[in-house]
């Protein structure tokens, strides 16, 4: 479903990208329109797919996770088969954040969460070694994370429209 966002869209996703939880009051209040009318927005900003689900941000290190592990993960066989085999196998993984198919270069970039290098050391073992399709696996860790945000930039849509 297309959808076409105007400028009060694009300010009530700037909004409940910054704090979905707030009321729907008060998300009228600070985005300058009625509360039925926002309701009615958002509803059909979900129904379209632009907001896609509501999550809670978790400070990983504070849940245990103190690895944080980018992968590059090279295949190889590249039929389409293969590449959404492979994104339905490591997308199960508990432990994995993000995985991203790009080009050039490795065929996918996956970040995984993990407790420690053991947890690592086990996650690799398990999903690489054993898999017959991957080629090569380069791992860089994290060592200190300058930025993370989960929000697309709305500003940027707003000049694209």
């Amino acid at each position: 479903m297309s959808i076409h966002l105007d400028e009060l869209d694009l300010r009530i996703l700037r909004v409940l990208q910054y704090d979905s939880s707030i009321s729907n009051a008060e998300l009228a209040e600070r985005v300058l329109a009625s509360a039925p009318t926002c309701m009615r927005r958002v509803r059909r900003l979900k129904e379209a797919g632009v907001i896609q689900r509501e999550i809670a941000l978790v400070d990983h290190r504070k849940v245990g996770m103190s690895v944080t592990a980018i992968i590059e993960v090279s295949l190889d066989r590249q039929a389409a088969e293969d590449f959404e085999a492979f994104e339905g196998y490591i997308c199960a993984e508990s432990a994995v954040t993000q995985c991203y198919r790009v080009s050039p270069g490795p065929d996918f970039v996956v970040m995984a969460d993990l407790s420690d290098m053991s947890a690592y050391d086990e996650f690799a073992r398990r999903l690489f070694t054993n898999s017959s399709n991957v080629r090569n696996v380069r791992t860089f860790f994290s060592t200190h994370r300058a930025k993370f945000e989960a929000n697309a930039p709305i500003e940027a849509a707003r000049r694209a429209s």
